[in-house]
């Protein structure tokens, strides 16, 4: 695919489907995965998303990151699930994931992007421009026994 980022070793990818054991071993490196969640959900979370990247390992064919952009595609967008399994890490791996998450949302005129990120990784981040917002992100959670 065109705009694909290739080093000697990884390639960051956009996607519309992946092999769905290894986007559950990321999202479980993130530690995001929860036992009553399906792996039957995943195509969903990749086709749903404005992009969804991942890193391959070039020898393998085996995905080792990913990050995903949420969006309406007009004004805004969210980078979340950006995730580098632990022995991959320090490579430049998550950085470029972002950095190609951004140009795409960039290049499609989104004005604003904010990033959903880890307490602590703000350096990871600011680099390629983000800033803290101001006041801390809520979220509403839904217990996986409560029904609404």
């Amino acid at each position: 695919m065109a705009g694909d980022v290739v080093q000697d070793w990884f390639e960051i990818k956009f996607v519309k489907s992946w092999p769905k054991d290894q986007i559950v071993e990321l999202y479980k490196a993130g530690g995001w995965w929860l036992e009553h969640y399906s792996a039957d959900s995943v195509d969903n979370l990749i086709k749903g998303s404005f992009a969804f990247a991942v890193a391959v390992e070039r020898a393998s064919r085996r995905a080792v990151g990913m990050g995903r952009a949420i969006s309406d595609g007009t004004s805004d967008a969210w980078l979340q699930d950006i995730v580098v399994l632990k022995e991959f890490r320090g490579r430049g791996i998550g950085r470029a994931i972002v950095a190609k998450l951004l140009d795409h949302c960039l290049s499609n005129g989104l004005v604003w992007v904010g990033l959903v990120a880890e307490p602590g990784s703000k350096r990871l981040y600011e680099p390629l421009g983000f800033e803290a917002l101001p006041g801390e992100p809520m979220v509403h959670r839904r217990k996986p026994d409560v029904r609404v």
